[in-house]
């Protein structure tokens, strides 16, 4: 596959025709990532904490900017291997893929010593 106009070489990952090297991570809202320094985020190295983020914390316009990145296929397979996410979170990734709720890993993995406390 040909590397798209301003990524650097065919050697990078692409996904939804898009460099994962040139990830605008400003776009996405402020609170997400406000434990991590945004410049250091890579976009294929950190899929997993990036989606976990968004989806458990993200606004309807952060949603829309991590499907345009990473496509609705790489975020079922970030989740699938999950081992925690929000049931809200893994409800609505079961929905969108059309996947059974009990493929996912998180789903089946439940934390060994639950919290004495309720939210």
């Amino acid at each position: 596959m040909a590397a798209p106009q301003g990524c650097p070489s065919p050697k990078f990952m692409y996904i939804s025709g898009m460099c994962l090297t040139n990830v605008d991570f400003s776009k996405f809202s402020k609170h997400l990532f406000w434990d991590t320094d945004r410049n250091s985020l890579d976009a294929q190295k950190n899929r997993g904490y990036i989606v976990k983020q968004v989806l458990e914390y993200g606004y309807d316009n952060d949603w829309r900017l991590l499907k345009s990145i990473y496509g609705i296929d790489e975020i079922k397979d970030a989740v699938m291997g999950m081992r925690t996410l929000e049931k809200r979170a893994l409800s609505f990734v079961a929905c969108i893929t059309h996947t059974d709720i009990r493929d996912f890993r998180c789903y089946s993995t439940k934390q060994s010593s639950p919290a004495p406390w309720i939210f």
